[in-house]
This record gives C-alpha cells, sequence and structure tokens, in this order.
C-alpha cells in the first residue's frame, strides 16, 4: 500500500476517584503554573456540575468529569518536540496530589485516508484485515466493521480500535479514511498522594515511546511500510474528522 499514517491527535487520559470537575478552569490553569500565562482561549469554557472544558488556541483541551481528567492535543501541524500536553497532564497532578489517581492511558489517533475510491476505507478492512467468507454476504448492503485488538506490549497493554469514518474537506466533500485509535494503559497502584503522583508521571514519561510504537505498529503491521519508511507528524489535511 502507498497509503501513510496521519497522526492526527494525541491524548492523556488520568482516571480518578471522586476527581471535581468544577476545579477547572482557566484560571486555576494559569495561576498553578500548569499552563502559560499568555495562553489564549479558543472559545467559552464549559462548566456544570459534571463536566468541565478548557480549549486553547493551540489545539490543547482539558476536560474534567468526576472519574476522570482528559488533555487533548491537536497534533498533526507539529513536530514530536512540539507536543506539550505530556507536561501539562504532569503539572496538573503536581497541582492537585490529594486526588485519588487511579491509572493513566496514552492514548493517540490517527488516520489513513483514501482519496479516490469512496469504498476503499471499507474494503480495506473487510477485504485487507479480514478474511473474506460468506459472513459478508448477508443483509441488502456491503457489510461495515470495526476491529478492537489488545496487544500485550512490554510496558503494558496497548489497545488498538480500527474503524471506518470520513474527513470533511473545506469544500463539503468527505474523504473515506480508516481511523486508528489507540490506548496505552498504566495502573496505578500507590497508596500515598506522592506514591501515587510518581506512578502517573512514570506512565505520563512513556507517551514518546508509546506513540512511536503506535505509528511503528500501524505503518509496518497494517500498512505495510518497511523500517526505512519513517511515519511522520506532517503539516497537511488541514480537515476535521467526521466520525
Amino acid at each position: 500500500m502507498s497509503q501513510t499514517l496521519i497522526t492526527q491527535e494525541f491524548g492523556i487520559i488520568i482516571a480518578a476517584k471522586n476527581h471535581k470537575p468544577t476545579i477547572l478552569n482557566p484560571d486555576f490553569l494559569k495561576y498553578s503554573g500548569i499552563v502559560p500565562t499568555e495562553w489564549e482561549l479558543a472559545r467559552q469554557p464549559i462548566y456544570t456540575q459534571s463536566v468541565s472544558q478548557v480549549a486553547f488556541t493551540n489545539g490543547i483541551v482539558i476536560i474534567a468529569e468526576p472519574t476522570r481528567v482528559m488533555f487533548i492535543e491537536a497534533i498533526e501541524n507539529k513536530a514530536v518536540e512540539e507536543i506539550a500536553v505530556a507536561a501539562i497532564a504532569k503539572k496538573y497532578v503536581e497541582a492537585l496530589p490529594n486526588v485519588e489517581y487511579e491509572a493513566v492511558g496514552i492514548n493517540p489517533r490517527g488516520y489513513v485516508a483514501f482519496e479516490k475510491d469512496v469504498d476503499a476505507a471499507r474494503l480495506f478492512i473487510t477485504e485487507t484485515l479480514l478474511s473474506s467468507g460468506s459472513w459478508q454476504e448477508a443483509g441488502t448492503a456491503p457489510v461495515r466493521a470495526t476491529l478492537n485488538l489488545a496487544y500485550t506490549l512490554e510496558r503494558g497493554p496497548f489497545y488498538l480500535s480500527v474503524n471506518e469514518a470520513a474527513l470533511r474537506n473545506p469544500d463539503e466533500t468527505s474523504t473515506p479514511i480508516v481511523l486508528f485509535s489507540g490506548s496505552f494503559s498504566y495502573e496505578v497502584n500507590s497508596e500515598t498522594p506522592v506514591e501515587r503522583k510518581n506512578s502517573i508521571h512514570q506512565g505520563i514519561d512513556n507517551w514518546q515511546a508509546d506513540l512511536l510504537a503506535y505509528q511503528e505498529i500501524i505503518s509496518n503491521k497494517f500498512l505495510g511500510k518497511t523500517s526505512e519508511e519513517k511515519t511522520v507528524v506532517p503539516n497537511v489535511f488541514a480537515m476535521s474528522a467526521a466520525i
């Protein structure tokens, strides 16, 4: 195949017990040193009893819920050294050391585009990744499939979801894609606040290795790239996903 993985989004999800979403606001983030004071809001923050959301113009969004806090960054136009969300997540944990953190997930997301054939994304899943058979022949329309895979890596489990989606183009047309949503999971077994913080930080510190592993698994195992064909974070495809 000639398709290339476009790494679109990178997220760090921290599971926590009894986390208060109402604590999340721009003033808290800036006065606590979690984000730089010069960061500008992309839109008005969202505040409810069950969820708070703060989005910045640099592509970073922070979402707080009672059981987790999510740090998500759009990285399509960024080099690896420009990705800031991991450092932000670590500072958030430092600012709230008494929260009962339970686990951390490193969640990269990317896609492969199929611009010339509207049915190519579906066929990639049903014919390239899956074996053909009579199971595909039921119903009045071609079957569609989603794959949920679980890998056991040296650092821990890696979960990968593969499904068909589309990108909305500026001219209102759409481009078929296959979306690869990954998650590396690290549990926190420590009891004291200091131990929990250190355990969370250790999990977050795996982010670069996890991002590289995600890219290599997709490129080498799904797209058939050779080791010489490096996956990069490109500055193309100024489009948003319509999932």
